[in-house]
């Protein structure tokens, strides 16, 4: 199990939709600021079958130092949850299985073929494929 850094993501999401990186990189980050925004406004973030980012408050409240036994105020504060959607949960308990009920849908295993991006006509008429290297680094990802 590693890590997977919003770079990572980017890249491999521009590669498999022949979009240029910038563009993706920008798309990712406009959706992620969009996220903080609704957050810190209070807002609930709900995404069919992917899960639920919500706000909950958390009430002041004295807790105790386990060292010295003294009390401690912690003060009010705000935490992020989330809570994950039905297809989440399914792919977290059986990945194989989820593929089996729903097709690929790991950015790993798309085919680039499969792929239309509206609005790249013009710009980008086709969709590149895949490159062997980056079809490498899917496969090694998608065994751990």
């Amino acid at each position: 199990m590693g890590t997977t850094t919003k770079k990572e993501l980017v890249d491999r999401i521009a590669e498999l939709t022949g979009m240029r990186r910038t563009d993706v990189r920008d798309i990712v980050q406009l959706f992620l600021d969009g996220m903080v925004e609704e957050l810190a406004d209070g807002n609930r973030l709900e995404f069919r079958d992917f899960g639920v980012f919500e706000v909950k408050h958390r009430a002041a409240r004295i807790a105790q130092n386990p060292k010295t036994l003294e009390p401690v105020p912690v003060p009010e504060r705000s935490a992020i949850r989330f809570k994950a959607g039905r297809l989440m949960k399914m792919a977290m308990e059986d990945p194989t299985g989820f593929e089996a009920s729903f097709g690929p849908r790991r950015l790993s295993s798309i085919a680039a073929a499969e792929i239309e991006v509206p609005g790249t006509t013009g710009r980008q008429a086709e969709v590149k494929p895949i490159s062997e290297a980056a079809k490498k680094a899917a496969e090694s990802s998608a065994k751990h």
